[in-house]
């Protein structure tokens, strides 16, 4: 079996992240089969093992991938510079929502069951280190609020997992009803951020 050059490397995996983004948003994990991702790049099975170990090692790849351009959106967000923590939270959680509702990759880990089922595939430790990367991808945007006391709490640690928290909401979409969802979600949303903000 001949090897690949690095560019060739890099095209494949490049390539079969790129089928995975679509097809796992399309289709979901459980559906997607490694022939789908093969097919679409077309490569053989075997080769598809020379790159990942399986389909979830992929779909954890491309999450990764995923979570640094949500990341570099954030980032953008210039709500998020204001001294003001009620708009700081409000900005972050109405931001969060957004990409659940409408990023079709993030909708199908979080809504349907693929997140209980690459948390299974992972192992412990892996698990916390990537709910620790989510509560500090909060804590960059809340710790100075917290630390100048603007924050309802001297804990910067619950302050992010109480954040991260909240958007578990969408996954009661349809036992909220459609139709009310949205103004449900903002109203806990405004609710949860003046909550926050400490008495003067």
């Amino acid at each position: 079996m001949r090897g690949f050059s690095d560019e060739e490397r890099e095209r494949i995996r490049t390539d079969l992240e790129e089928a995975g983004r679509k097809l796992f948003a399309q289709f979901g994990l459980q559906k997607t089969t490694i022939a789908d991702l093969t097919d679409e790049v077309n490569i053989g099975t075997s080769t598809f093992y020379r790159f990942f170990d399986s389909k979830e090692d992929l779909y954890l790849a491309v999450l990764e991938s995923e979570s640094e351009e949500v990341a570099q959106r954030l980032a953008q967000q210039e709500a998020l510079s204001s001294d003001d923590p009620h708009e700081v939270v409000s900005a972050l959680l109405h931001f969060i929502f957004d990409e659940i509702e409408t990023n079709p990759l993030i909708r199908q880990l979080i809504v349907s069951d693929e997140l209980d089922r690459l948390r299974a595939y992972q192992s412990e430790e892996a698990r916390e280190e990537e709910r620790q990367s989510d509560i500090d991808s909060i804590r960059a945007f809340t710790d100075r609020l917290v630390e100048a006391g603007r924050i309802y709490s001297d804990d910067p640690e619950l302050v992010a997992s109480s954040v991260a928290a909240i958007p578990y909401f969408t996954l009661h979409e349809d036992d909220i009803g459609t139709e009310r969802y949205p103004e449900v979600r903002d109203f806990v949303i405004e609710t949860f951020a003046r909550g926050l903000v400490a008495d003067d």
